[in-house]
């Protein structure tokens, strides 16, 4: 499962740079990476994972602006098409999962 985390921010003031700079860095704290900006994704090992990381990203809300969190399998996520111009990239694998005995 992967979430995706979209968000629009301001920046007007010292403060909301400073609450934006805050959010950003715990999104990457928590393993997220930037698919592009204010686009954050994670890779979920289930939806119970998806769940805490979801938690996680509320408890850190700024005050001000819009944070949206979406939530998708890895097969839907496999069908997001990407393009750079007009060529097509594939889509970026699902981290491997270690399995310890």
């Amino acid at each position: 499962m992967w979430l995706i985390a979209l968000f629009d921010l301001p920046s007007d003031t010292a403060k909301a740079r400073s609450d934006y700079r805050l959010f950003r860095g715990a999104l990457l704290k928590d393993g997220f990476l930037m698919m592009q900006y204010s686009v954050y994704t994670r890779h979920c090992a289930s939806e119970e994972n998806a769940l805490v990381h979801k938690k996680r990203i509320k408890s850190v809300l700024p005050p001000d602006g819009e944070v949206r969190i979406l939530a998708l399998t890895d097969k839907q996520y496999g069908r997001m098409e990407v393009f750079f111009g007009k060529i097509r990239s594939p889509t970026e694998a699902a981290p491997q999962q270690v399995t310890m005995f």
